[in-house]
């Protein structure tokens, strides 16, 4: 999920903060455990809050306990296991192999191909473990690269194949966690594909500057038709009403689908995340390198 997907902080109560961090550190503890040291640095915090909006409408509650971390030896940390936990540490590794093989096809890097040989197996594991996930996955992933390869200015076709990766990470894990409920399959499929509509546009806007000097595709400068003569920032000021509209809209549909869940556990993280680190997130990135073109003058 690219890392857009974060708490905020300050807004956290202290127990809140530790229960978010639990689920962080038991995805990493079942990694670990289960495929190795090395596939731990697939982790990030998106995996956290994809698998406490999973167990959020559980009727179990969460158990924290203290262990020893390897990585972090001095202090013990607060560890939560459930299956929610467990499906977002294979979800990582299934996104970590398709990424890797990008960065193989896109930039032939040897340290790309060295992690994707380590990777195979693993895949292959995880294949036979969730195959409409693994499929799922590669199907839209493989509509994407068309669609940047053709250097695609329909903005919304570009989204639309991220979008379903993410309807296809939530939905498969609502089935694995509630296999007799298909409603809440559906919601969390909803919840996945307006988060990815969000997710796809917020890294596009994120990307402008590095995608213009690199020559990478962008759907943004597709769309808008960046010009040579306009620099990147009056290129973010023109387009900025559209982003503004667009990225809020995903939010509010987002929220109002999270809304129909039943949410029995973590209400406060899961809104922390929503109304405060996602919307945060938004506002720093359609603000960024504001005031950039002014101080770089001065220098």
């Amino acid at each position: 999920m690219l890392g857009y997907v974060q708490i905020f902080k300050p807004d956290l109560k202290v127990r809140e903060y530790e229960i978010y961090m639990g689920y962080y550190c038991g995805v990493c503890k079942y990694i670990g455990k289960e495929y190795g040291q090395l596939p731990r640095m697939a982790l990030s915090y998106d995996a956290a809050f994809l698998a406490l909006l999973l167990a959020c409408v559980d009727d179990e509650p969460d158990a924290p306990v203290q262990e020893h971390c390897v990585l972090h030896h001095i202090k013990n940390k607060t560890i939560i296991r459930n299956e929610a936990i467990e499906y977002a540490g294979d979800v990582m590794l299934v996104l970590a192999w398709y990424k890797m093989l990008d960065d193989v096809n896109d930039e032939g890097k040897v340290s790309a191909k060295a992690a994707s040989r380590l990777l195979r197996r693993l895949h292959t594991r995880l294949q036979k473990k969730y195959p409409d996930l693994c499929d799922g996955i590669e199907i839209n992933l493989a509509r994407l690269n068309g669609l940047e390869a053709a250097h695609c200015a329909n903005l919304d076709e570009a989204a639309e194949s991220f979008s379903k990766i993410m309807e296809v990470i939530f939905r498969e894990g609502a089935k694995k966690l509630y296999a007799d409920s298909q409603e809440l399959h559906e919601t969390f499929a909803r919840i996945g594909y307006h988060m990815g509509k969000w997710i796809y546009l917020i890294d596009a806007a994120d990307d402008i500057e590095e995608n213009i000097e690199s020559g990478a595709y962008n759907p943004l400068l597709y769309r808008f038709e960046y010009k040579d003569s306009e620099t990147p920032q009056e290129f973010r000021e023109r387009i900025r009403d559209n982003l503004d509209f667009n990225l809020y809209h995903y939010l509010a549909v987002l929220s109002e689908q999270t809304g129909l869940l039943d949410i029995k556990k973590n209400r406060g993280i899961i809104d922390n995340v929503i109304f405060f680190g996602m919307n945060r997130k938004t506002e720093e990135i359609l603000n960024k390198n504001k005031n950039e073109g002014e101080s770089d003058e001065s220098i």
